[in-house]
């Protein structure tokens, strides 16, 4: 990719090992041009951007001080990986990421030996790699792990899971915590990397261990010390939980000042047992824009990095998301008992305006899926009516609440599933792909999914109504452009819509936004089509009536085939002694690649273009005189 600078350093690097060729007083240099090229290519693109600029000179200096890809670096989540990408074989293909058969939007094990660990969710990195560092142990390789985990990422508590466990064992494990929710005064951060060096030092270890024998033999003087030492460092560092936990806790260090990192770090190397380097940076570092408001540039699309002007695309109507933010906010001007629970994400699930407005009302739980299932849960058993709005990639994680604190006590709990069926350019971690099969088993669970904007919010309202427990489960991106109803109506409850009567034999049963596409396709075989609306109660009546009137049955939903909408449906068929040629279309067994939301629903069949063709060509051998009647180019 042409480029509109020169970076003579960057250049020359091609894998780490040419990295660790560069005298130490270079990495400064590096790290300028480093962030330069991030600016100058995530701008014609797009793509995860304030926190890889946050990360640079850290992701020197670990590549610099550790023999990657032998020693082991695993990032958390992946969104600050961008400059691990470039330093290890893929600066020519960054522009590529996230799109159609480019680089993956994260950490992917099959795209490069130095992602050590595929990654996406996040609070998974300590977690493996303690697996590895406890491999290593057990193989006698003799290389280092290295976790890096943002303070976003610390607040689940699969991290202090791992953390716990960890602690507790006398494998060489160091955790880098990436702090960037505060900035060091260069006072404040020339003391911090003071502390950072002496405390990773070897004579303070031996120092720190050998007093700590001495003292043990004597065990009144050892407490008083023990006590002494944690009521430092609780004034001086904000170190003491995790010595708590089992880790010798160095910092913090001014993460933005690469050789202060590199002697650090080579200081750590020689360690054993379980370190914790508590590293601070500032998220869009180097980018006036992305330091002035991180939140905005987290994953901005193309902009001018001269104005810092986002270039948007073609104007389109409301997204999915934008709709269900604006009724939360109807809905609870009319109900006080609603309540607004998100994980960690306000923006992506558009609750800005419903924390401004009803900001006693609204709960964002950190990173913390499980923990928000449950809260929900606890909120319903005293009257209230909390709302979840969740991703549905990240409902994944909180099965076990789901079933057993909302279902099981069949808690009237409303589950807002955004980002719903492929989402695109995040690719593989993010696509909600099993939603409807891993809710669809769940006793009390009412499930639906809408085909455009009014019917989600009216579904939404509906599901306000219920005493049970729900879920409206919508697609990332804008909907067909329906006119939206001011006033809230519920919808009979497992009751599907005939969209088109049909005169062909063949009847379309499509769930959600794959509605659109049957009517098309109904419109040229002269096929019924039917919004089936509900995937949980499933409308049954209506599906054994068109069985028994209908030649062939064809399903259609943006989830899995295996357990889905379609399998309900043939679940029924069964039940009742029915037959007629039934195909099921979705999601096919594999894992979708990242790519534009345009080209994954190509990748699964599921474009219009794929559909027809599909169901056209399954239809000819079902009834083929009268598709060749009937149904066109």
């Amino acid at each position: 990719m042409s480029a509109p600078h020169n970076y003579p350093l960057l250049e020359a690097i091609d894998l780490p090992s040419d990295l660790r060729k560069l005298p130490e007083a270079q990495l400064p240099v590096l790290a300028g041009e480093l962030r330069q090229f991030l600016i100058h290519t995530v701008s014609t693109r797009g793509g995860h951007f304030a926190a890889g600029l946050g990360t640079v000179e850290l992701t020197i200096a670990l590549h610099y001080v550790f023999d990657t890809p032998h020693d082991r670096l695993v990032w958390d989540v992946g969104h600050q990986a961008y400059p691990h990408k470039v330093l290890t074989g893929r600066r020519e293909h960054l522009h590529t990421i996230k799109q159609h058969g480019g680089l993956a939007p994260f950490p992917t094990r099959t795209e490069s030996e130095y992602d050590t660990f595929g990654v996406g969710h996040s609070s998974t990195s300590i977690s493996a790699a303690l697996g590895m560092a406890i491999a290593a142990a057990r193989q006698e390789t003799h290389r280092r792990v290295v976790a890096v985990i943002g303070d976003g990422a610390m607040t689940a508590g699969m991290a202090f899971e791992a953390l716990n466990h960890a602690g507790s064992l006398p494998n060489d494990l160091l955790v880098i915590l990436n702090d960037n929710d505060m900035s060091i005064s260069e006072n404040v951060g020339a003391l911090s990397n003071y502390f950072a060096s002496a405390l990773s030092g070897r004579i303070y270890a031996h120092l720190r261990e050998g007093g700590k024998k001495v003292l043990r033999q004597m065990p009144t003087v050892w407490e008083l010390a023990r006590r002494s030492e944690e009521h430092l460092k609780g004034m001086v560092l904000p170190g003491t939980l995790f010595e708590e936990l089992g880790f010798n806790y160095i910092g913090p260090l001014d993460g933005h000042d690469v050789r202060a990192l590199v002697g650090t770090l080579r200081n750590v190397r020689k360690l054993h047992g379980p370190q914790f380097l508590h590293v601070v940076t500032r998220k869009g570092k180097g980018y006036a824009p992305a330091e002035a408001d991180p939140i905005k540039w987290h994953g901005p699309g193309p902009f001018d990095p001269a104005s810092g002007t986002l270039i948007k695309g073609a104007p389109s109507g409301p997204s999915y998301s934008q709709i269900f933010g604006q009724w939360l906010c109807d809905i609870a001007a009319q109900d006080e008992r609603i309540i607004g629970i998100t994980p960690a994400m306000r923006e992506g699930s558009d609750l800005v305006d419903f924390s401004k407005r009803f900001p006693d009302r609204y709960f964002d739980v950190a990173i913390a899926e499980q923990h928000a299932v449950t809260f929900a849960a606890g909120l319903a058993t005293e009257g209230l009516k909390p709302v979840v709005a969740i991703y549905s990639t990240f409902l994944q994680r909180a099965y076990d609440q789901l079933i057993h604190d909302v279902a099981l006590q069949n808690l009237p709990v409303v589950f807002a599933l955004d980002r719903a069926g492929l989402v695109g350019s995040d690719g593989a971690t993010h696509q909600g792909s099993y939603d409807l099969s891993f809710l669809r088993c769940i006793p009390n669970l009412v499930i639906m999914a809408p085909a455009d904007e009014n019917e989600c919010r009216q579904m939404l309202y509906t599901a306000t109504t219920l005493d049970s427990p729900s879920a409206v489960r919508y697609p990332r991106g804008s909907g067909p452009g329906v006119a939206l109803e001011k006033d809230f109506r519920a919808l009979p409850l497992g009751k599907a819509q005939i969209m088109r009567e049909g005169r062909c034999g063949l009847a379309l049963l499509a769930f959600g936004p794959l509605v659109e596409s049957a009517l098309r396709i109904g419109e040229r075989l002269d096929a019924t089509v039917v919004n089936m609306r509900f995937v949980k109660p499933l409308d049954e009546a209506l599906v054994i009536e068109l069985a028994t009137r209908h030649r062939a049955l064809v399903t259609l939903e943006e989830n899995a085939v295996a357990g889905g909408a379609g399998s309900a449906i043939a679940e029924v068929l069964c039940a009742e002694g029915l037959a007629p040629a039934l195909l099921q279309i979705g999601i096919p067994d594999r894992f979708i690649e990242h790519g534009s939301r345009e080209s994954c629903l190509a990748a699964a069949g599921l474009d219009t273009a794929s559909l027809i063709a599909s169901v056209e060509h399954w239809w000819s051998l079902q009834a083929p005189e009268r598709v060749r009647s009937v149904g066109g180019a």
